[in-house]
């Protein structure tokens, strides 16, 4: 992933460099062209039937933990003080479990997102090469370095997904 981000903004750097003509400079969103593969889609439904449960019980305890904190900020003046440190204890743990699984929901999103772009890698250097070639681009530009343009960038998104879906 770092020699695609090394390349891309190498080519970014070039565009900056060189006056370039229209047809010669194009666009491409290469997190997106990668996350509308269908094997990202297949990735994603994969590690959703995995955390998914954990998830569900994330939301279930975020929701339970919001009405906790109305009842304890409407009610807990006229509690009794025992019964008001009860309801902050239980408050406090299910806080804890509610962001130790946030954390590992996270984790394992990050950890699946790093596992298929490492795998994907060679894959989007080899669609992104045959694009280039195809459209004669001699600058390739990530959407976030555009700062300006007066001209329409032909975007090369779909066809590097497409690409990649043939190889993937």
């Amino acid at each position: 992933m770092r020699n695609l981000t090394a390349s891309l903004s190498i080519v970014l750097l070039a565009a900056l460099a060189l006056p370039a003509h229209a047809a010669e400079v194009a666009l491409l969103d290469w997190r997106r062209a990668l996350m509308q593969t269908d094997a990202a889609q297949q990735s994603m439904s994969d590690l959703q039937s995995r955390i998914g449960s954990q998830q569900q019980q994330a939301e279930s305890l975020g929701q339970e933990l919001q009405q906790m904190q109305q009842r304890l900020q409407q009610e807990g003046q006229q509690m009794a003080e025992g019964e008001r440190q009860s309801a902050m204890q239980e408050f406090q743990q299910k806080g804890a479990e509610f962001e130790q699984l946030r954390q590992q929901v996270m984790q394992a999103q990050q950890q699946a997102e790093q596992e298929f772009l490492q795998q994907a890698e060679p894959m989007l250097e080899q669609a992104v090469d045959q694009v280039i070639s195809r459209h004669g681009v001699e600058v390739l530009v990530d959407p976030q370095g555009v700062l300006h343009t007066d001209a329409d960038l032909q975007d090369l998104t779909e066809e590097v997904t497409q690409i990649l879906n043939s190889l993937l």
